[in-house]
C-alpha cells in the first residue's frame, strides 16, 4: 500500500503519511520471481492520453496526520448533510483492518486540513465518526464529520467532490490529489485488475494507473478524478515497489485463471463507485440498501 508516513513499512506501502500500526502494510509495488509473468513495460504506456479539459485542483482534498483523503458527497446528499470525508481503510488511526474486519458506525475525533483549490490549508474538519471502514474487497475509510456540506461551502467556499455512480473507463485521464503532500498526478486508467493481491488482503476490480502516475508514500486516501468531469472515481491506496510478488508493499495482480502478474514500479487505485448505494439520507451507511455490495460486519 502506499504506506503511511508515519511508519517504515507502511510508508512503502501505503500511500499515506503516518505512523504505521504494528503490522505490517502492504505497498503498491512487488518483486516478481522467476515463475511470474512479467509485465511489459510498454503496456502501461499502450494507453495515449486524452486531451485534458481542465486542470484539476485541491479544492475539497484534505491532509490527515498520515494520508490523504477528500471530502466527498454523493449525487443525493442533501446540503444540511453530515459531511463526509474519503480515504483507504489502511489510513484508520486504529490501524490496518484484518482480513474480513469492518468498521462500522465507531467513534472518531480525528482533524483534517481542507485545502483549496491551490492547495492552501483554510481550515480543521473534525469527525464525529468513523462511517465506515474496511480493507477487505476494497480499500476504504470513509469519516462522517461534525460539519454539513452547507457549513463548510459557507466558512470556507469550498463544496464537497462528487462521487461517480459508474464504474471507471479505461484509457479515461485521470488526476490524483494528494493533499497530504499537496501534488497532483495525472496520467490514464490502464486497466482493471480481476484481484489485487497484497500480503494478507485482497480487492477486487482494482484500477491500474499507466506508469505517469508515480505515487508516493502520504498518498494513500488521495481521491482519484476524471479530469473531464471533475468527478471522483477511485480512491489511491498502492503500487509494487520492489517487484516482490503479492508481499506487503508489493501488489500482484492474479487474474480469473489464478495466474500472476507482477508490475514493478505500477499503481493503484480503489473504484468508489460502488459506495454511492450504500450511503442513505443523513449521510448514514446502509449495507442492507439495494445496491450496497460493500463486506459487512
Amino acid at each position: 500500500m502506499n504506506k503511511p508516513l508515519a511508519g517504515a513499512l507502511f510508508a512503502v506501502l501505503l500511500l499515506g503519511a503516518g505512523t504505521a500500526p504494528a503490522t505490517a502494510a502492504t505497498s503498491h509495488d512487488a518483486a516478481a520471481p522467476s515463475t511470474v509473468k512479467a509485465a511489459a513495460s510498454s503496456s502501461h504506456t499502450a494507453v495515449k492520453a486524452k486531451a485534458r479539459t481542465k486542470a484539476v485542483g485541491f479544492a475539497g482534498t484534505v491532509a490527515l496526520s498520515n494520508c490523504s483523503g477528500s471530502v466527498v458527497r454523493t449525487p443525493g446528499s442533501q446540503p444540511g448533510d453530515p459531511a463526509l470525508v474519503l480515504s483507504n481503510g489502511h489510513c484508520l488511526e486504529s490501524g490496518f483492518p484484518g482480513p474480513g474486519e469492518v468498521v462500522l458506525d465507531q467513534p472518531s475525533t480525528r482533524s483534517f486540513t481542507l485545502l483549496n483549490a491551490a492547495g492552501n490549508g483554510v481550515g480543521t474538519l473534525r469527525a464525529s465518526k468513523v462511517a465506515y471502514g474496511t480493507m477487505t474487497d476494497t480499500d476504504i475509510s470513509v469519516y462522517q464529520l461534525t460539519s454539513t456540506y452547507a457549513q463548510i461551502e459557507s466558512s470556507y467556499g469550498i463544496k464537497a467532490l462528487e462521487l461517480n455512480t459508474a464504474h471507471p473507463v479505461q484509457g479515461t485521464a485521470i488526476t490524483v490529489a494528494s493533499g497530504y503532500w499537496k501534488r497532483t498526478y495525472s496520467c490514464n486508467v490502464d486497466g482493471f485488475v480481476y484481484r489485487l493481491k497484497e500480503g494478507e488482503w485482497t480487492w477486487k476490480d482494482s484500477v491500474r494507473y499507466t506508469s505517469a502516475c508515480e505515487t508516493i508514500g502520504g498518498t494513500s486516501g488521495s481521491p482519484v478524478i476524471d479530469d473531464a468531469t471533475g468527478k471522483v472515481v477511485a480512491v489511491n491506496n498502492t503500487g509494487n515497489e520492489d517487484g516482490q510478488e503479492c508481499t506487503d508493499n508489493n501488489p500482484c495482480e492474479v487474474d480469473e485463471n489464478g495466474e500472476v502478474t507482477v508490475r514493478q514500479g505500477i499503481n493503484y487505485a480503489q473504484e468508489t463507485y460502488g459506495i454511492v448505494p450504500c450511503i442513505g439520507a443523513g449521510s448514514v451507511f446502509d449495507l442492507d440498501a439495494e445496491g450496497c455490495a460493500l463486506p459487512k460486519p
